[in-house]
């Protein structure tokens, strides 16, 4: 028996390739192995498809959402990637910087200044700044 739903999964692969860009996914994906395979298809399937896949909340507010959590767990790496993600779902600087604020109150000053920095590198990089 597979758990592999093909469904759910391209319904994600759409979902990831419009916020994180088309080429960053098939980057991940092309250089997934017999290892780390599974896990992209799974990742892909279940966060983009099923948590994504719905017209619940619409993309512009999911990636704020991610923002402020991913900032909270402080994986600037992941949050790095989202802000480009956020920006794609039409997330504005303005609105960067409230949720950064928002990170200060709750997780701390320090890890703020970790979402500044990322974000300036991101916005930096749009010519946004």
């Amino acid at each position: 028996m597979s758990l592999f739903d093909e469904d759910l999964f391209l319904q994600g692969l759409e979902q990831r390739k419009s916020t994180l860009g088309a080429e960053y996914v098939e980057k991940n994906l092309a250089a997934a192995d017999d290892f780390s395979r599974p896990f992209q298809e799974a990742m892909t399937a279940w966060c983009w498809g099923f948590g994504w896949g719905d017209d619940v909340i619409d993309a512009k507010t999911r990636s704020m959402m991610n923002l402020a959590m991913i900032g909270a767990l402080g994986k600037m790496h992941e949050w790095e990637l989202h802000c480009k993600g956020a920006l794609n779902n039409g997330v504005s600087k303005e609105e960067i910087r409230a949720i950064i604020h928002v990170v200060a109150i709750y997780c701390g000053v320090p890890q703020a200044l970790e979402c500044f920095r990322a974000a300036r590198k991101v916005l930096d990089e749009r010519g946004m700044l």
